[in-house]
């Protein structure tokens, strides 16, 4: 299959050596391994010529930036053959061209992928009894192209863009590192499934390739046709209509409906399946199908195709999945997702930054936890809400917005002392709304100290988790279970009893705990991913992210939302 909107792909450029030797991606710095493991029965008699290295690497400039690696894997190595076994080429080398040209064929398209050169000679390779056989005049050329080709598949699959890139896309989760040299001292080594095995991406990566592969054959095979709702109409179990002979085709083919069933009919099982797509797609899940559901189906299995590649690239960048607790929140999800030992513990709903006031994708360490916390408010808040508040009502406002006014030493200052009509901005003292049931920040909050000032938090306004789409705060991330995640993060302190967290959650006073074991938070952006149940999710691009990244990857017109940065004249919880 051609996927025809991915050829813009084979401009896009290979990754800045240099920035990613500083940010994630390949370490410039070599190292000296143990090479004790090679023995001469591990190669063919045959070797390479150091001068036929040195001129395939003065002729093939496109693989100038892994000139030292590829010099020293050879070096290493005693410059024997690693792909090509006699005449044939290895079990691994077949694996990684098998490799390249899959992902070539489902939309992953770059020139770093699948050269063309290599392309041209393991066509060429001619079939025998004993499997391919490679001519005596071809066989160097192949086997220094494999190794120069692995690297620059690595850097393109497992790499992706780099660090800057990523920032300037704003994603400031540090960048995972690879040893490319180490792994390809492993896979030539390993026998079948070597590459699979190996890959040093997240598994989520794997499990979107995955799902790529299975739409993009959907695509090939299967005609996408619009289905027309009439303005307003819905349907639920026991309705009969036309449109749902189209509804069931699209579920059944995209996995949701998994019975045989033409009929015009609503059916218990397509109430299943309706239930299963709503699900997917982050919709309301009451079986009923609306204009919504209906919009999620009409999407075009081309756009659905792009989506899954534009979070393969954001797959790239991330850390294989620790095996320690952490925690994950997916912004577009709008779901926290809490991990013990490398393992889903439990979720819950989460209300996130709304556009314009974006939380920020970032990972720090969760160290505190605050109950009955004060909340400070904010410069933006203060200039343009409580001031005139202020100046309206004074001590009044205060009273009734549960408010004090604070100096820089923490003392609280007399309404009655300050003549507010004096400022618009820059007010010299600290207002912040007092702990209690009434606080913006609810019963606790969970530090991850950072610059962004960004935090989880419990809040009063618990109606907002009942909302499909929550991007509703002001840049911190407001938690549907904030009692959980204390007594989770505290579980193996025994001086914290659940009777204790009770009590310093309803104390009115400010009281810290400190987590013993620090825990990663990380704080992420898929529109598209694999859940715990092996199902292919999508959701809304709440920020612009993806159309700023799809620009990226492959040039067109996509619209680029301005970026939201929070200022400080913005409100941060």
């Amino acid at each position: 299959m051609t996927v025809r909107f991915y050829t813009t792909l084979s401009l896009l450029a290979l990754v800045i050596f240099v920035a990613c030797q500083q940010n994630g991606g390949f370490r410039k710095k070599l190292k000296i391994r143990d090479t004790t493991h090679y023995t001469k029965e591990a190669y063919i008699e045959e070797a390479l010529d150091s001068n036929v290295l040195n001129k395939f690497l003065a002729t093939n400039t496109n693989f100038d930036q892994y000139d030292e690696y590829i010099r020293n894997f050879y070096q290493k190595r005693g410059y024997h053959y690693a792909w090509i076994n006699k005449d044939s080429l290895t079990e691994q080398a077949a694996n990684f061209i098998n490799m390249m040209k899959n992902d070539a064929s489902y939309g992953i398209k770059d020139s770093s992928l699948i050269n063309p050169d290599l392309q041209r000679l393991t066509d060429s390779l001619s079939q025998g009894d004993a499997g391919l056989h490679i001519a005596d005049t071809s066989r160097p050329h192949l086997e220094m192209l494999l190794t120069a080709q692995f690297f620059a598949y690595g850097n393109k699959v497992w790499g992706g863009l780099t660090a800057d890139s990523a920032k300037d896309l704003e994603w400031f989760i540090p960048r995972k590192k690879i040893d490319m040299e180490s792994l390809l001292d492993s896979v030539v080594r390993k026998k079948s499934n070597a590459f699979e095995e190996d890959e040093p991406v997240n598994r989520q990566y794997k499990l979107l390739r995955t799902a790529l592969k299975k739409l993009a054959n959907l695509e090939a095979s299967t005609k996408w046709d619009t289905i027309h709702l009439a303005s307003k109409a819905t349907f639920k179990k026991g309705d009969s209509s036309q449109s749902i002979i189209s509804i069931k085709n699209k579920l059944a083919a995209l996995g949701d409906l998994t019975v045989n069933d033409s009929s015009s009919r609503f059916t218990p099982e397509l109430d299943s399946a309706v239930r299963s797509f709503q699900a997917r797609m982050g919709q309301k899940v009451d079986g009923i199908i609306k204009q919504t559901t209906v919009d999620a189906l009409n999407v075009p299995l081309q756009q659905r195709i792009r989506q899954i590649l534009v979070n393969m690239e954001r797959s790239r960048w991330v850390p294989l999945e620790p095996s320690t607790d952490y925690i994950l929140v997916n912004i577009p999800a709008f779901t926290m997702y809490v991990y013990d030992k490398g393992k889903l513990d439990w979720s819950c709903n989460v209300v996130v930054g709304k556009p314009g006031a974006n939380t920020v994708v970032f990972s720090k360490e969760l160290r505190y936890i605050v109950f009955s916390p004060y909340w400070n408010v904010p410069p933006g808040i203060l200039s343009k809400e409580v001031l005139p508040g202020l100046k309206r009502s004074g001590a009044g406002y205060l009273a009734r917005q549960n408010m004090e006014i604070v100096g820089a030493s923490g003392k609280v200052i007399a309404p009655g002392s300050i003549n507010f009509s004096k400022y618009t901005n820059n007010f010299p003292y600290v207002v912040r709304q007092k702990p209690g049931g009434r606080n913006s920040l609810g019963k606790v909050k969970f530090l991850f100290p950072n610059e962004y000032n960004i935090y989880l938090h419990d809040t009063p306004a618990r109606y907002l988790f009942g909302e499909n789409k929550r991007s509703f705060s002001h840049g911190c991330i407001r938690i549907a279970e904030p009692k959980h995640l204390a007594q989770w993060l505290l579980r193996a302190d025994s001086s914290w009893t659940d009777k204790k967290i009770d009590e310093a959650l309803d104390a009115g006073k400010e009281k810290y705990a400190t987590v013993k074991d620090k825990v990663p938070v990380f704080i992420v952006y898929f529109t598209a991913f694999v859940d715990s149940k092996g199902k292919l999710n999508f959701r809304d691009d709440v920020y612009g992210h993806d159309a700023r990244l799809a620009a990226t990857l492959f040039g067109g017109n996509e619209t680029k939302p301005a970026k939201a940065a929070l200022t400080d004249g913005q409100e941060k919880y």
